[in-house]
């Protein structure tokens, strides 16, 4: 502390001095012409000071390193050390992190596994504690993780509380198991989960102590939920895209309750379009103050859930800056982490201590398959089907005449309804549960998957049954992945042995590989621009408004099974 003052002071020499920089400050929402020195790994103050580094930066701007205030990770496909080595470039500093994928498949063991990966990164990984696994008694997941299991990981520095309570139902309702993981946050905070919540429901839901929201589609379901005191996050991921329809609300006597938040990247996303340096150029574009925008990527995330000195560049705070030519860059010029230039023209930088490598058990389990399992008698003269809302992770409940042959249900191309059905593999349990899905637009073959929110058992969808089980032997054969199938064999596939959900290969080939996948779905006729993302989501039971797990059909807005045939 005291070396600290006197290098402030200027009686001892600092680490570092960053001239001429255009100082984006998001404390006063002003662009200043200063020069920024750092001593310790800290920013000291402004002006001119001795020091041991100089480097001008040339009248660009210097900015706080963003802060992700929402992400899973293992959405990425890919460790930590490869999510940090695509988005630390791109400006992002610190992330807070849900786990809950890797979770509701390895339980607390997956917890470790990302507090693991994430020591001696260039990237600071907060965690919030997953507060649902699984999310719903209504699908069979990994793991199962209570109240006593949260409560020794709430005093660690690095989790700033309790993850998105996704089970807004079991909130209102006030059942105890949710409950008691709700009454052991004091000091940190409980991120929500509302999509769609409004009226007494919504208010109850906040009274229980929630006080943030990522799930907000439209501009009146986000107002309500600010006008009731939610840290609205606004959302731009790979799926759902909310930030066109929801930055209008954001005012100048608002906007510090708002932050930007990414949710789910996947690597094609991080390495074509960016991570919240993308973001936060949407915004911009879309006409939002450049600094405002970086406000909702920095400060406001670190005030939020209590970071202190993080997320503005000031005396005190952690020097994780990064210089931009404008604020229409996409790639920062160079990306500082504690004082240290960690990364350059969107090139990491060699770490001075290589990042743990950690290792994980196996996590596919599944009861031999029969071509049986795939297979439903026609009961009834309609289907309910679940139906592709375009850049949206809800669905609609839509009622068709029921496609059969032989009497049993099949899937008919010619009116885009294809089977989908979902292999629990976790526990062995032999469930396989068989739905229709409309919008995909398979025309041939098979697609499946083990990344399917939140339970992550394997879901899958196509043309014939026998390529439908295809694609899932494939999947059990290389331990979690993505397969494309077609007249029984396999056209491309992508192995995800960590938890079935991430790879341990270079964020570069598992695009690679990503991209042959999905293009085999497409030439297959699959509608949406990553099938295997969209059909990832439809076993995700606390999103509106129908989802199938491997229990069945779920009547999301009931909280209960649903019938497949409407007689």
């Amino acid at each position: 502390m005291d070396g600290f003052i006197k290098a402030a002071a200027g009686r001892n020499k600092v680490d570092l001095l960053l001239k001429n920089a255009r100082l984006v400050n998001v404390l006063s929402g002003e662009i200043t012409r200063e020069h920024v020195a750092v001593y310790n790994g800290r920013i000291c103050g402004f002006g001119e000071y001795k020091a041991c580094r100089v480097i001008d930066i040339e009248n660009n701007l210097l900015l706080p390193g963003y802060i992700d205030g929402h992400i899973h990770i293992e959405s990425s496909m890919t460790t930590v050390s490869e999510f940090a080595r695509a988005v630390v470039p791109l400006g992002t500093t610190a992330v807070i992190a849900d786990p809950h994928e890797i979770a509701n498949v390895l339980g607390l063991d997956g917890i470790k596994y990302i507090l693991e990966s994430s020591k001696y990164q260039p990237l600071e990984v907060y965690l919030t504690i997953p507060s649902c696994v699984p999310a719903t008694s209504i699908e069979t997941s990994g793991a199962v993780i209570s109240a006593g299991d949260i409560f020794p990981y709430l005093s660690q520095r690095w989790v700033v509380g309790l993850g998105e309570m996704m089970d807004f139902t079991g909130v209102i309702k006030g059942e105890k198991n949710v409950l008691d993981k709700l009454k052991l946050i004091s000091d940190k905070k409980i991120e929500g989960h509302a999509p769609g919540l409004c009226g007494k429901d919504l208010s109850a839901y906040i009274s229980a102590g929630i006080t943030s929201d990522h799930e907000s589609t439209a501009i009146e379901e986000a107002r309500e939920k600010l006008r009731k005191g939610m840290h609205i996050m606004i959302r731009e991921g790979t799926v759902t895209k909310n930030l066109i329809d929801l930055l209008p609300l954001v005012k100048d006597l608002n906007a510090s309750n708002f932050s930007f938040v990414s949710d789910d990247r996947s690597p094609g996303d991080l390495i074509d379009k960016g991570h919240m340096n993308h973001i936060v150029r949407k915004a911009c574009r879309e006409g939002m103050n450049p600094v405002v925008a970086v406000m909702l990527a920095t400060i406001n995330t670190a005030r939020y859930f209590g970071l202190r000195n993080h997320g503005a560049i000031a005396p005190g705070y952690k020097a994780d800056m990064q210089v931009l030519k404008s604020f229409k860059s996409r790639c920062p010029l160079m990306v500082f982490k504690n004082g240290r230039l960690v990364a350059e023209k969107g090139k990491i930088k060699k770490l001075p201590r290589k990042p743990k490598d950690v290792h994980i058990r196996g996590s596919v389990n599944v009861k031999w398959l029969e071509p049986g399992n795939f297979t439903v008698k026609a009961s009834g003269p309609s289907v309910r089907a679940i139906k592709l809302v375009p850049d949206q992770i809800i669905t609609l409940q839509k009622k068709y005449k029921t496609p059969e042959r032989d009497g049993f249900l099949v899937s008919d191309p010619s009116r885009d309804l294809l089977k989908i059905c979902v292999v629990e593999r976790h526990r062995s349990s032999g469930n396989v549960a068989v739905g229709m899905l409309k919008g995909m637009g398979i025309k041939e073959g098979a697609i499946a998957t083990s990344v399917s929110h939140d339970s992550h058992n394997i879901v899958a969808t196509g043309v014939e049954d026998s390529d439908i089980m295809a694609a899932c032997v494939e999947v059990i054969k290389m331990g979690g992945g993505l397969a494309a199938v077609k007249d029984g064999k396999t056209v491309e596939k992508l192995s995800l042995p960590i938890a079935g959900l991430m790879s341990e290969e270079p964020v570069e080939k598992v695009n690679k590989n990503l991209k042959k996948v999905i293009i085999a779905a497409r030439k297959m006729g699959a509608a949406p621009p990553d099938p295997f993302f969209i059909l990832s989501f439809l076993c995700l039971p606390v999103i509106p408004e129908i989802k199938i797990t491997d229990k069945g059909l779920v009547d999301v807005k009931k909280m209960k099974h649903a019938e497949l045939f409407i007689k």
